[in-house]
């Protein structure tokens, strides 16, 4: 085969083609003499590196690590504004309801006890369903079953007053 190689890029297979020495050094200027180099003297800006007495020889060996965490110098800054709560799911409708019917028990009497039942079949959905309007159920359950108490107390009290009527009236 002759030189240049032909261009597919194949090489003689004989061995009588040119002949070529070791690769230069490509660290070496042209020429190959070395040119001499002062060490480059530390910077006394640069941050120092916490990891300097840490590292291997080996580059497969497990990371060392310092100790204490190296987290708690830098931190992070404040939040630039305050973080809003997640929305409310939908509050439950008898809940409201049973609100609404214990108040209006104090004056009509009837409807306290009917507010107090419906609040506790409210806070059952709202466990089972994830809702929110917990505080207003359980609001209706105390003033529901207040009212009512306060309701029975009264009549009780209006009972005996009558019991006891000593104006002297006969049947």
């Amino acid at each position: 085969m002759s030189y240049p190689p032909p261009p597919g890029g194949w090489h003689d297979p004989s061995g009588n083609g040119p002949q070529s020495g070791p690769p230069a050094d490509p660290t070496l200027p042209i020429g190959g003499n070395p040119i001499p180099t002062q060490p480059t003297p530390a910077d006394p800006y640069a941050p120092a590196d916490p990891y300097a007495g840490m590292k291997s020889a080996d580059p497969y060996a497990a990371p060392a690590y310092p100790a204490g965490d190296p987290y708690a110098a830098g931190g992070y800054p404040p939040a630039a504004h305050p973080a809003y709560a997640q929305p409310a799911g939908r509050t439950n409708g008898l809940a409201i309801a049973a609100l609404v019917l214990s108040l209006l028990g104090v004056t009509s009497c009837i409807t306290a006890p009917i507010g107090a039942i419906l609040g506790h079949v409210a806070l059952r959905q709202i466990r089972e369903r994830g809702e929110s309007g917990e505080g207003m159920a359980k609001a209706g359950i105390i003033v529901g079953w207040v009212l009512t108490g306060l309701m029975v107390l009264g009549f009780g009290l209006f009972l005996v007053a009558l019991a006891n009527d000593n104006t002297g009236s006969s049947y």
